[in-house]
């Protein structure tokens, strides 16, 4: 028979891992000030050491995606929560998904505006709801009932995400596509996966979405599948690139798919899915990934993307380049 002690010793050899991103794009270094790229690599470590401060503690890999993807809200760096772009109509729009890899258990949240942390809103309906998404008024209802926090518009107001918009405006009016003129204001995203010491999988992903989308437009963050998926027979995958081409080819589903019914290991399947299906369909973005033994895989077809890991040797790697 094992002792208490015996699994205890176990337990803390158990692999733990997580990746964050807090999107993907058309990232070149010379449009960064070295301010602006220090504050974003800082805000990356904080949020993934974060993440891993709960793993290492014994904690769940549920409370470590959640409390990285809450870090990455709460900064104004990145394009979920307080950094969330602004839609057509000048308002903040967001989603946001988390999944249980142990037993499939999800929620998704689309087209709330004025919740702090949309992904605390998702992972309660999630856990305290029979339903996986909620959207518009009826999510911001259950948020409201469930005590999650609200802000003014004053709080989400950023003057670099009002001239995206505004820049966006004008090359619409012009005929131009706004798309092509500065990629990251729309491939942003924020994401997480991780692998805690019982062995099981998650993943939460939460966006602001495109700058200057149609109102009620929603794109792969929210959608189970697409943009979020996560199963312990397989891996955990949050994305990050044009929503539409993710919803279309089941992005994250697709990679866990791939390792489970037809044997590909994580970094071949992200590597077939990313680099190859998505490019063919002119898709751009990329994801994190991390499976049962704690594998990380974070893979773009872009020519960067704002990442972070911790990998089972402890290991800490930030980057936002291609060629890091």
């Amino acid at each position: 028979m094992t002792t208490a002690a015996e699994q205890a010793v176990v337990a803390a050899e158990a692999p733990i891992a997580i990746a964050i991103h807090g999107g993907s794009g058309t990232i070149n270094k010379g449009e960064f000030t070295p301010q602006r790229e220090g504050e974003i690599r800082a805000a990356l470590e904080q949020a993934v050491r974060a993440g891993h401060e709960i793993l290492a503690a014994g904690g769940s890999s549920l409370d470590a995606v959640t409390r990285a993807v809450t870090l990455l809200e709460d900064s104004p760096h990145f394009n979920a929560g307080r950094g969330a772009v602004f839609n057509a109509e000048g308002k903040n729009e967001m989603d946001a998904s988390i999944m249980n890899g142990a037993g499939l258990q999800a929620g998704a949240v689309a087209g709330v505006h004025n919740v702090r942390n949309p992904i605390l809103l998702a992972r309660r309906v999630m856990t305290d709801s029979p339903h996986v998404m909620l959207t518009g008024a009826g999510a911001e209802a259950f948020a409201r009932e469930q005590g999650i926090m609200f802000e003014d518009d004053a709080y989400f107001f950023n003057e670099y995400r009002w001239q995206q918009l505004q820049k966006a405006k004008s090359g619409a009016d012009s005929g131009a596509t706004f798309l092509s003129e500065t990629p990251d204001q729309w491939f942003s995203t924020v994401g997480a996966v991780a692998l805690d010491r019982s062995g099981n999988l998650a993943a939460a992903t939460s966006t602001g979405g495109m700058t200057n989308k149609r109102w009620g437009r929603v794109g792969d963050s929210p959608i189970i599948g697409a943009g979020t998926y996560a199963d312990n027979r397989s891996c955990a995958v949050s994305a990050t690139g044009h929503g539409e081409y993710f919803i279309r080819a089941t992005v994250a589903r697709d990679i866990c798919a791939r390792m489970q019914y037809g044997g590909a290991s994580l970094a071949q399947a992200a590597e077939q899915v990313i680099k190859v299906q998505l490019a063919e369909m002119g898709g751009d973005g990329g994801i994190i990934a991390v499976d049962p033994v704690g594998n990380l895989s974070l893979t773009f077809n872009t020519t960067g993307m704002y990442r972070a890991s911790i990998d089972t040797r402890g290991r800490v790697y930030v980057a936002i380049f291609g060629d890091e």
